[in-house]
């Protein structure tokens, strides 16, 4: 079953109170608190307060909660994850993860830190050595100690730090998107692809939010609430897809099939191995709906 669904993933600035305000009305399913892209030097503490007051007020509904703090090593890093791990958000986002590492090393820091065993970790994969050794960072998940539930690619980081061009159809990046949705899937986790950058292009969000479902993503981060309906949408199966998933479910469930490992329909021959498929894809349309 599909637990909490992660279609959408809305980042917002822990600096703007408005916008921590707002968030409790928007339709993403998860809300990413930020603490560290988008919020200037000199107001990083109040983001911090300001996050931290929010995820324990609460009021967000079946949302879900992430922080993305500071990078490890920084002055701000310590004092995020004290403040954080007590408002016990669902996740904690560690940007820029290298390595398995770096992750157990953030997960040592939440549970010093006291934070519940809810409290899940996230690892943006935003560099050329993350992309290299994405399989090993993935193999943290293996450790129950490491927390780690999601990976987040970051495109535009590693567009920059390598010097590929973000073209349409991202033709660049296409081998490191896949590498990552192959190491989610070897060891167990989700992964959520990166950010479109016009917002004011809905055709072109579109169509790369098609391409990452398409790869085997799981959501996609946001920028804007503009966003949020068409990646909802496209990450949601069809009505096309609902109702082959209800005939293969219940052509493999007649008696006369029990002893059959492929069957045909509408001129699709269909293998028991669909039926895996078939479930996930009721599952989603049933998280979807609620």
């Amino acid at each position: 079953m599909i637990s909490t669904l992660k279609r959408s993933v809305l980042a917002m600035p822990g600096s703007n109170a408005r916008a921590l305000e707002k968030g409790k009305t928007l339709k993403a399913d998860v809300l990413m608190f930020e603490l560290e892209d988008g919020v200037a030097e000199n107001a990083k503490v109040l983001a911090r307060e300001q996050v931290a007051a929010a995820v324990k007020g609460g009021g967000y509904g079946e949302r879900r909660l992430v922080v993305r703090v500071n990078v490890r090593g920084s002055e701000w890093y310590k004092g995020d994850i004290a403040a954080i791990a007590a408002a016990a958000p669902d996740a904690i986002v560690i940007p820029k993860v290298n390595s398995r590492e770096d992750v157990l090393k953030a997960a040592a820091d939440l549970t010093a830190a006291g934070a519940p065993a809810k409290t899940r970790l996230w690892a943006m994969i935003e560099t050329p050595r993350a992309i290299f050794d994405i399989e090993k960072i993935a193999s943290a998940a293996d450790d129950s100690t490491s927390r780690l539930d999601v990976l987040v690619l970051g495109p535009n980081d590693i567009a920059k730090s390598t010097r590929a061009r973000l073209t349409p159809g991202r033709p660049a990046l296409l081998s490191w998107l896949s590498a990552g949705v192959l190491a989610a899937r070897v060891h167990g986790i989700e992964i959520i692809d990166g950010i479109y950058n016009d917002f004011n292009d809905e055709a072109g969000l579109r169509r790369e939010a098609e391409q990452g479902r398409d790869l085997g993503m799981d959501g996609k981060m946001l920028i804007h609430p503009s966003q949020i309906g068409p990646v909802n949408e496209i990450f949601a199966p069809s009505d096309a897809e609902v109702a082959f998933a209800r005939k293969i479910l219940a052509i493999f469930d007649a008696p006369e099939n029990a002893d059959k490992g492929v069957v045909q329909i509408d001129g699709q021959m269909v293998e028991r191995l669909h039926l895996d498929v078939a479930r996930r894809t009721l599952a989603l349309m049933e998280a979807a709906a609620e």
